[in-house]
């Protein structure tokens, strides 16, 4: 339209090129300085932990021959864009240090915490971790159902019984790694997460991602106190016991800005105020229609909740969330039991299916809680008032997905593809939602997320 202004939007490794009023607010993050040398403030990190002992030192205070020594190493999976890979990340030097502390390189095990997402593939290995580290070292994939690979170890103070990944329970030093970013359950991930539900069992995962849970105000983005998903969490890893962590941030260029090494909770705690302070988007207003995208995390539909959720404060109750998704997962839009459950979301409505998951008769299923979260941002805006817009997702699918499929917005018989494809397609929903509220005699108020499920907007309280 005239007069609009060309705005660069996040999608897969590049961007999409858009066209949005000239009156469209930018909400991003803080600019914070990426780290200039992140080999040495990894290694500075890890020689000057945060309420903890040295790797070096915990492995002497195991008081038996280091060469006997074994060390677990909990790792995430590909939906976290964790800096595992070469010299310049976290998982040399922390294996190194290991190495160097005496422990023998067959008595190491990195353990994938997937929780309850697929095994990892043999490529997304080497992606995440290369070639050398998978050549030379033991990497499994957790399997939160397998009952022969997983140790029962007890009670939480609340009374879970949890059964633990038996290769990180049975190692004499146990570490766990990850990112802290927000996360729209459990308020910040990383930390204790790396844990619960990483390397849990299915029954404490069903807990944990349960409407018991996922109900409370407080299970959000940027919210530890009285957040439940956050205190079952820190219950299970304090049980389980960890010895040593290493988390990091990124900036919303995915560099390093922070590497916050040692004690579970206090280098948690460090890493989050550190990242709060930079991923808070303060508003002072709410808006017709959010455009936001689904980020590194958006790789399937099942993860481009996060981007929805993030972007509900921004957006006016009954307005529209516009999500462009690089859906490029072997699975795009998840499992098939997934598919089913959003099915039973789409079928029976919001509060239909919160019914069906909190009946007694209900048995806990694999990924009801992802639909469940959907069903927030179907509160706030509607059927109407979510556009998905994925060309890696048939047309076909989108009857059984919430919200409005941007497949919706090409002309009939429109041969798209790639990145001009996602474009052109989520250009028209921006350009038909727009005309439908000036039609009404209405201007539109607009934003972009320019962070996607990275930036958390806060709508700030009027006095």
């Amino acid at each position: 339209m005239k007069g609009w202004k060309e705005i660069p939007v996040e999608f897969g490794d590049g961007f999409l090129e858009l066209s949005v009023p000239p009156d469209c607010v930018n909400l991003s993050m803080k600019d914070v300085a990426a780290l200039a040398d992140p080999r040495s403030s990894i290694e500075e990190a890890l020689s000057r932990p945060i309420g903890s002992p040295t790797i070096e030192e915990i492995v002497r205070s195991k008081r038996q021959p280091s060469s006997r020594t074994t060390a677990a190493v909990a790792v995430s999976d590909i939906t976290r864009p964790v800096p595992y890979k070469g010299d310049k990340a976290i998982l040399l030097p922390l294996l190194k240090r290991l190495e160097a502390s005496g422990v023998r390189r067959q008595n190491i095990t990195i353990i994938v915490g997937t929780g309850m997402h697929r095994p990892s593939t043999a490529a997304e290995k080497a992606e995440m971790f290369g070639e050398p580290i998978i050549r030379d070292f033991r990497v499994i994939d957790h399997d939160c159902e397998d009952l022969d690979s997983l140790t029962y170890m007890g009670k939480t103070e609340k009374q879970t019984d949890v059964y633990i990944n038996a290769a990180f329970f049975s190692a004499d030093v146990r570490i766990v790694t990850g990112l802290v970013e927000s996360h729209f359950m459990a308020g910040v991930s990383g930390g204790r997460k790396a844990v619960c539900p990483a390397l849990v069992d299915r029954r404490t995962i069903e807990k944990f991602h349960g409407p018991g849970f996922l109900e409370s105000p407080c299970a959000d983005n940027l919210i530890l106190a009285g957040n439940p998903c956050h205190e079952e969490a820190l219950d299970v890893a304090r049980t389980v016991g960890v010895d040593f962590t290493v988390n990091v941030t990124l900036d919303k260029n995915m560099r390093l800005t922070g590497v916050f090494a040692g004690h579970l909770e206090e280098s948690h705690l460090e890493a989050f105020r550190f990242m709060k302070a930079y991923a808070a988007i303060p508003l002072d207003r709410d808006y017709d229609i959010v455009l936001t995208h689904g980020g590194y995390v958006g790789r399937n539909h099942y993860q481009t909740a996060k981007a929805g959720c993030s972007a509900l404060p921004a957006v006016k109750s009954g307005g529209t969330i516009i999500i462009a998704a690089d859906n490029r997962d072997r699975e795009p839009v998840g499992s098939s039991l997934y598919r089913d459950l959003l099915g039973r979301l789409k079928t029976l409505g919001v509060e239909g299916y919160l019914k069906m998951i909190t009946d007694p008769a209900w048995s806990f299923t694999k990924d009801q809680w992802e639909p469940e979260v959907w069903g927030r941002v179907l509160r706030k805006v509607g059927e109407t008032g979510l556009i998905y817009c994925s060309l890696q997702i048939p047309p076909a699918e989108f009857s059984r997905l919430p919200g409005l499929s941007g497949h919706d917005f090409i002309e009939e018989g429109e041969a798209l593809s790639g990145r001009e494809g996602a474009r052109v397609m989520v250009q028209n929903a921006l350009l038909y939602v727009f005309s439908k509220h000036q039609k009404e005699g209405r201007h539109p108020f607009t934003a972009v997320i320019r962070e996607g499920p990275y930036g958390v907007p806060v709508l700030q309280q009027s006095s």
